[in-house]
C-alpha cells in the first residue's frame, strides 16, 4: 500500500525562547517492504537543519534556531510504499549486536509483576517464536489500548499496574517481559494506517524481537498482531527515549505547550475515491447536457 503522512508538532512558549535545538527522528529509511517515495521536514521558523545518523542507524535531523521565538511548528509530509513481509525485517542497518537489546532500559524495566506475567505467558514453550506470540496475545489482553492515564515518562511497570496505556506503553511492557525471558527486543516508533480513522493523536509504537532463522520480527501489542504493510517504520531504540520523534532544548520561553496532529492515509485508496468522485461529476454534467 502507499501510506501518506502529515505530522505536525506545535510548540508554544509563554515568552520568547532562544537557542532552540530539536532532535528529530522523523524520517524513515528504505528496507525490504518499505520504500520512501517522498519525505520532507519543514520548520516554520528560520534556522539550520542538518542530517546525520545515530548509533542505532536512525536518520536524525538536528534543527537549531538562534532568534527568539514564541511558536515553533515542525511539519512532516511524505509518502511511503509498503508491502507485506509478515513482520520479518530485512535490509535494515544493523550496527549493534543482538545481545545489546537484552539491556535493561529506563522505561522498560521488568518489576516482579511483569516477570511473573512473562513467565506465565510463555508457559512451557521453548520455541522462541511461539513464546513471542504467546506474549503478544497476553500483553494485548492484559493492557487496554487507550489514551488517557499515561504520558511519555510512564514506565512499563506503571502502565502494567494501570492495565491501560497507548502504543508506547504496551511496547514497553512487551519489551520488559521479553528481556526477562532473555529475548533480544527493541522499541520501534513510526505510523500505522487504520481503516477506521485517518486523524490520530500521535504516531504509533511497536516492537521488534530477534528470532533464530528469521531475524528481527515486528509485533504490535497494541493491536495484538504481527507488523503488516499498514505499519510505517521510522526509528528504533532500547525504548522510547532512543526513538522519540522530537526531543529538544531551549533557553527561556517560560511554560511550554506542545500539540501534536497526525494524519495517516492510504494514498492509493484516496486517489481512487477522488477519481470515482470525478467520474460521477462528469457523468452528471454529461447527463444534464
Amino acid at each position: 500500500m502507499r501510506i501518506r503522512v502529515v505530522h505536525e508538532t506545535v510548540y508554544q512558549y509563554d515568552s520568547p525562547a532562544r537557542g532552540l535545538i530539536q532532535m528529530l527522528r522523523l524520517t524513515p529509511r528504505d528496507h525490504d517492504g518499505q520504500h520512501v517515495r517522498a519525505w520532507r521536514i519543514e520548520p516554520t521558523v528560520d534556522g539550520r537543519l542538518s542530517r546525520r545518523e545515530d548509533g542505532f542507524g536512525n536518520v536524525v535531523h538536528v534543527f537549531s534556531a538562534d532568534c527568539p521565538e514564541e511558536t515553533l511548528t515542525i511539519r512532516v509530509t511524505g509518502e511511503v510504499e509498503t508491502s507485506e513481509t509478515h513482520g520479518v525485517m530485512r535490509g535494515t542497518p544493523e550496527w549493534l549486536p543482538d545481545a545489546f537489546y537484552l539491556r535493561e532500559s529506563r522505561f522498560a524495566v521488568a518489576d516482579e509483576a511483569i516477570r511473573t506475567f512473562a513467565d506465565e505467558a510463555a508457559g512451557e514453550s521453548t520455541d522462541r517464536l511461539d513464546r513471542l506470540h504467546r506474549l503478544l496475545a497476553a500483553v494485548h489482553q492484559a493492557v487496554d489500548y487507550a489514551p488517557g492515564p499515561t504520558g511519555t515518562a510512564t514506565t512499563a511497570a506503571e502502565a502494567f499496574a494501570l492495565r491501560k496505556g497507548v502504543g508506547q506503553d504496551l511496547a514497553h511492557v512487551f519489551i520488559a517481559a521479553a528481556r526477562h525471558l532473555e529475548i533480544p527486543v527493541r522499541y520501534v516508533s513510526g505510523y500505522c494506517w487504520r481503516p477506521d480513522t485517518a486523524e490520530q493523536e500521535a504516531g504509533h509504537a511497536w516492537v521488534e524481537a530477534r528470532v533464530p532463522d528469521l531475524g528481527w520480527v515486528g509485533f504490535d501489542p497494541a493491536h495484538g498482531i504481527a507488523v503488516t504493510e499498514a505499519h510505517l517504520r521510522v526509528a528504533i531504540g532500547l525504548d522510547y527515549l532512543d526513538a522519540a520523534p522530537v526531543r529538544g532544548s531551549r533557553t527561556g520561553g517560560g511554560t511550554e505547550t506542545m500539540t501534536v496532529r497526525v494524519r495517516v492515509d492510504d494514498a492509493r485508496a484516496q486517489a481512487q475515491a477522488q477519481q470515482t468522485q470525478l467520474s460521477q461529476v462528469q457523468g452528471q454534467v454529461q447527463a444534464q447536457g
